[in-house]
């Protein structure tokens, strides 16, 4: 497998893009804005996209994708995502007011958009590679993903707050090898952190407490005007294990 980070900030700015991840030149983890940098030919061989949440950073380029490619497509675009996260997409996006409903058009039978509901706990294989939903803990209903191509494994917390049966599976990962977990806010915005469902360096180092295996790990969906703040928090929190920042054009081989 090989992971290219196209977007891993948690807001937009100049050489900031919001999540987007793409496996080997097939597969999307989150389609933020991210998606935008790839070429027309990189864009028409996306075959799947897993969503994690609905939020708009995760989503926002899904709607651009579909309009831009799908007619140089002979199957549907497969949006695999929770019934919750499936549902609001529906209601709130391809709904024929915010943007056309892509899995009747052109015609319902060779739509240019189909969804793939998934449950907490589910794989999908797809060429010998295993793509699990992971638990997360947000503000609406939300996974992460561990992607594992036999060999070794990378997970994916998406966006979450304190999440203990997280780390009831990651810890029975025995091929773990990367950890990419959210950070998004500093110790300065503990409560805001709290009540949003995200974590921060202090809410970090108490989650990661709870990992049991050794693993390389990531730090993703930074607050652009507090990342190095966060960062040195996180290094002071986290110490024995080394985190780094996940950085935008970066790339897992595994």
């Amino acid at each position: 497998m090989k992971l290219r980070i196209l977007g891993c900030s948690g807001g937009i700015g100049a050489n900031l893009r919001t999540t987007a991840m793409l496996l080997d030149d097939d597969v999307l983890i989150d389609a933020g804005t991210g998606v935008g940098d790839l070429t027309f030919d990189e864009m028409v061989r996306i075959d799947h996209v897993f969503v994690t949440h609905s939020h708009l950073d995760h989503i926002c380029s899904i709607p651009f994708l579909v309009d831009t490619v799908g007619y140089r497509r002979n199957t549907p675009l497969t949006v695999y995502a929770t019934r919750e996260t499936v549902d609001a997409l529906r209601a709130h996006v391809f709904n024929d007011c915010i943007w056309p409903d892509f899995t009747m058009l052109p015609r319902p039978e060779a739509s240019y958009l189909q969804f793939h509901e998934i449950n907490r706990g589910e794989t999908v294989t797809l060429a010998g590679r295993k793509i699990t939903a992971l638990s997360a803990n947000h503000l609406v209903p939300a996974v992460g993903y561990c992607l594992d191509s036999g060999v070794a494994s990378l997970v994916f917390t998406g966006d979450t707050g304190p999440n203990d049966a997280l780390w009831k599976i990651v810890n029975g990962i025995s091929n773990l090898r990367y950890l990419i977990i959210e950070t998004a806010f500093c110790n300065r915005d503990y409560a805001i952190a709290m009540a949003s469902k995200h974590l921060c360096p202090s809410l970090l180092a108490e989650e990661i407490s709870k990992l049991r295996l050794p693993a390389e790990i990531f730090i993703t969906h930074l607050k652009p005007g507090d990342m190095a703040l966060t960062m040195l928090e996180v290094a002071a929190a986290l110490n024995p294990y080394q985190p780094r920042m996940l950085e935008h054009g970066q790339v897992f081989e595994f």
